[in-house]
């Protein structure tokens, strides 16, 4: 098996050795790169964070170009479509010149991929002005007459989240006794009053 490798590899033009020894690692490393994100998840930018801090944030990733995978993206690309290029007879300036296309192409539509995909995770983000008007149970005692935060549990968005309140009511409300959101102030907190 290694003779007839061998062989194959000697007889290739120059041109077809860089094609090939561009294609086979970085197709490789690819490889790699995609089962490790499915594994893992994404690398390429830090996803960490606390969605309190993310409301009312109409900022998404910002468009990526230069990072390792789309690097390798470039590379892979570069590499299969540089060895087609040749395996069609086409002259040496020509091969270069689609397969750096090519290989900017496939950047470009990854780029474009990851952009995208990171809006569609952005407008997952909790507006809070969603829970005006929604009913929710008192978790954490709420102070009377503004003079404190408490917490609620109110359901925003399809989901039950925990979201500080506050009250104008002339007595405390306890925990467990249901309320319903009049407004949002600052962004982040809910003024509630009893449900009657």
């Amino acid at each position: 098996m290694f003779t007839d490798f061998s062989a194959w590899w000697d007889a290739l033009l120059t041109v077809q050795k860089v094609y090939w020894m561009i294609a086979v690692p970085f197709t490789l490393i690819f490889v790699l790169q995609l089962i490790f994100s499915l594994i893992v998840g994404d690398t390429d930018h830090d996803a960490s964070g606390n969605i309190d801090s993310a409301i009312d944030s109409d900022q998404g990733m910002p468009f990526q170009f230069f990072t390792l995978k789309n690097m390798t993206a470039f590379f892979t690309i570069l590499g299969w479509s540089g060895i087609a290029c040749v395996n069609a007879g086409l002259g040496n300036v020509l091969i270069v010149l689609i397969s750096v296309l090519c290989g900017l192409i496939m950047m470009v539509i990854m780029s474009s991929i990851f952009y995208f995909m990171s809006k569609l995770v952005e407008t997952g983000n909790l507006d809070i002005k969603n829970a005006i008007n929604k009913t929710g149970s008192v978790y954490i005692p709420i102070p009377a007459s503004r003079k404190g935060q408490g917490k609620i549990q109110v359901k925003v968005q399809s989901a039950l989240r925990e979201l500080d309140a506050i009250t104008d009511e002339t007595e405390n409300i306890k925990t467990g006794t249901i309320v319903i959101v009049t407004e949002v102030i600052d962004n982040n907190i809910l003024v509630v009053k009893n449900y009657k």
